[in-house]
């Protein structure tokens, strides 16, 4: 522990300001104190895992990356109460300096609301700027020991883990012909406003103090100061892990069902768990009602939460239930995963309210704007039997570019508005397309399958390094899908920025950097292109510190 200390001493005394932090080092000196707090964790010496956590805490590498993290997510530029956001390198490196204050106080959450499916509003708190910080920096002491402790099948919010994984169990535990026939469909009350804040300080792994201030920091809305009693802040940073923490162990509640192997194979019980939404499997619609939910009742309400009466229920497979999109059931013997009615229609509701809102927009500026949702809309639901539905939906998406199209011209013929708007590109009729830019169909999206996830997989424990390496391979190869020579020079780095020296993933975000500038008569040929993540590529040209030769060493 002492020679992990003075690595994080030599760091913090040799940086002066942001674009000289070596993210390299910063990277490996947090990646081996995570490695390290979830072996700890994983052989249940909290002792120790709570003092390699302090020392994480403390080092200079995680209050960079820390900073670094809540300045390149999607909601940077979003300002809490004190309307500040840390935009310049000099705002950051502030930031990296002042977070280690002792005599820290969060400040409250500014309360905003975004509509949900059914009509209503879903509350969220936006932290401050710094508050987010702090969170990020505590985050990456507690995700290490969350991970190694969490449910086998629960999938939301974990690194390396998708809803897609989520359908995938449910095809594993229903999908064979011996399989459960019946179905408890959980839903949570307001899981992330009920939670119990005691339970909460009393059992989740980090400092105690740091968290009571977090969740009863209150929040501000129209100008007024509400106190919370109760819940995590849907906006934190930290909250979906807080509350991963606080539903996990439901897995292992189930087991105490039964007394032996035997039992438990014939009562056919199986967790499947995204975030809040989960559900379980069982033999019989008695024995989910009689025995399952009351477990699971009072396994929620020793943490302040409780079951939706209205929203659980307990369904046969051939009835079919709807989970995170996808719509499940039996139909002639074969277990049937398409996206759900309800998912379709909110699709097309949000391709035609795009329409209404550009009445009067160019064509190319409509099929900028559809295209990341219906490009979005397709990888969502590729990977289970959507192709049916895709052509459905390719139909009504036309009508509604039709209905668009004539609308413009109400005095010209229909022919003429089919030529102006619609294109016939490589033997395909009425493509929707205005120069080089083509709106994508649904059915040009084929089938690809997904390959879940080992159930076990630790992306903190070494031994499963190569396994998420090669993961992260046919996921970025599909990600580049048509874009050569992205995915020629993605293969080329072995998915490594060469200053970050971390992988270049979908999240990450990357950028085409010149070794030769184009301004010196650099070329676009690959052996003058190099990925870097962004905030790599800004620092690199801020401080001009890596030749031709240093790049290329890396390629």
């Amino acid at each position: 522990m002492d020679a992990m200390q003075s690595d994080c001493d030599v760091a913090s005394t040799t940086w002066q300001s942001w674009h000289e932090i070596y993210w390299v080092k910063a990277y490996q000196v947090i990646a081996r104190l995570q490695t390290r707090i979830a072996k700890a964790a994983k052989a249940g010496e909290w002792r120790k895992v709570r003092a390699l956590q302090k020392l994480l805490i403390k080092s200079s590498s995680a209050k960079t990356l820390a900073v670094r993290k809540v300045t390149e997510n999607q909601g940077r530029k979003t300002p809490g109460v004190d309307g500040q956001t840390w935009g310049t390198p000099d705002d950051k490196w502030k930031a990296v300096v002042d977070l280690g204050n002792k005599k820290y106080r969060p400040l409250p959450l500014r309360r905003i609301y975004i509509p949900k499916a059914n009509g209503d509003k879903r509350p969220l708190g936006i932290p401050t700027m710094r508050d987010r910080a702090m969170q990020a920096l505590h985050l990456l002491a507690l995700e290490p020991v969350s991970e190694t402790t969490a449910d086998p099948h629960s999938y939301g919010f974990r690194r390396e883990r998708s809803t897609a994984d989520a359908i995938e169990q449910v095809r594993n535990v229903l999908g064979r012909k011996a399989s459960p026939k019946w179905v408890l469909e959980g839903d949570i009350k307001g899981c992330f406003d009920n939670i119990s804040h005691d339970w909460l300080v009393a059992n989740v792994c980090m400092d105690k103090g740091i968290l009571r201030k977090w969740l009863k920091a209150g929040f501000i809305e129209t100008g007024k100061l509400f106190p919370t009693q109760a819940g995590t802040p849907q906006g934190g940073i930290i909250s979906p892990v807080l509350a991963n923490l606080t539903l996990d162990g439901l897995q292992h509640e189930l087991t105490t069902l039964f007394r032996t192997v035997r039992e438990a194979r014939a009562a056919k019980v199986n967790l499947v768990r995204y975030a809040d939404d989960f559900i379980i499997t069982g033999s019989s619609q008695e024995f989910l009602a009689d025995k399952v939910k009351p477990l699971v009742e009072k396994f929620l309400a020793t943490r302040g939460l409780t079951l939706a009466e209205k929203k659980t229920k307990i369904t046969h497979v051939t009835e079919g239930f709807d989970f995170l999109g996808w719509n499940v059931r039996h139909d002639h013997r074969m277990l049937v995963t398409q996206p759900s009615k309800k998912n379709v229609k909110a699709f097309l509701g949000k391709i035609r309210e795009l329409l209404r809102e550009r009445k009067a927009a160019r064509q190319i500026d409509v099929i900028e704007k559809l295209t990341p949702v219906i490009r979005g809309w397709a990888n969502y639901h590729r990977s289970q039997m959507a192709s049916h539905t895709f052509a459905r939906c390719d139909h009504q998406i036309w009508q509604a570019l039709w209905r668009w199209a004539s609308r413009r011209h109400p005095n010209k013929g229909k022919r003429w508005i089919k030529r102006r708007y619609f294109k016939s590109i490589k033997g395909r009729d009425w493509q929707f397309a205005d120069q080089d830019k083509l709106l994508p169909v649904l059915a040009g999206y084929l089938k690809r399958p997904h390959t879940k996830i080992v159930a076990d997989a630790n992306p903190y424990d070494p031994k499963f390094d190569e396994y998420f390496s090669k993961r992260l391979a046919r996921r970025m190869d599909k990600t580049l899908e048509g874009r050569y020579k992205l995915r020629y020079l993605w293969w080329l780095q072995e998915g490594i920025c060469p200053v970050y020296n971390q992988k270049i993933t979908r999240d990450t975000g990357w950028n085409l950097h010149h070794i030769v500038k184009r301004s010196q008569r650099g070329s676009d040929k690959l052996t003058n292109l190099v990925l870097l993540h962004p905030n790599c590529h800004m620092q690199h040209h801020v401080l001009e510190t890596f030749d031709a030769a240093g790049i290329s060493m890396y390629k």
